[in-house]
């Protein structure tokens, strides 16, 4: 079995920052790419980053380029998500997943196999 685990999550007031944390244990540990995903209440889940291991190619929605950063440690199981200018559209439950399904895109919803039960990102105006 695998398991990810994000935190990091909080309140905090717009224009600040925040940095979430994702760690891969189990059989999601060697996952190639991992992402993060938001759901803000009432909408769908939405593409946030994605890193591949291999190359370090990075991803980003556009509503977050510039603002945030994926990130990887020197361990293949763990990703960060530093979060800088928040906004209060930014408001949501944030998603760290992991092994990316063959033949799917790294910004997919339902791309990955495993997913973590999310963190709490509450940004004030």
């Amino acid at each position: 079995q695998g398991q990810v685990v994000e935190s990091g999550g909080g309140l905090v007031q717009a224009g600040g920052s925040l940095r979430l944390s994702c760690a891969a244990s189990g059989r999601t540990k060697n996952s190639y790419t991992m992402g993060w995903f938001r759901q803000a209440p009432g909408k769908e889940r939405e593409f946030v980053a994605a890193i591949k291991w291999s190359d370090s190619t990075t991803y980003y929605a556009d509503s977050v380029k510039g603002r945030f950063t994926i990130s990887s440690a020197n361990a293949k199981n763990t990703v960060f998500l530093q979060m800088n200018s928040l906004k209060p559209e930014d408001t949501a439950v944030y998603y760290c997943a992991a092994v990316l399904i063959f033949g799917k895109s790294v910004s997919s919803t339902d791309g990955y196999q495993y997913w973590g039960q999310g963190t709490q990102v509450t940004v004030s105006s």
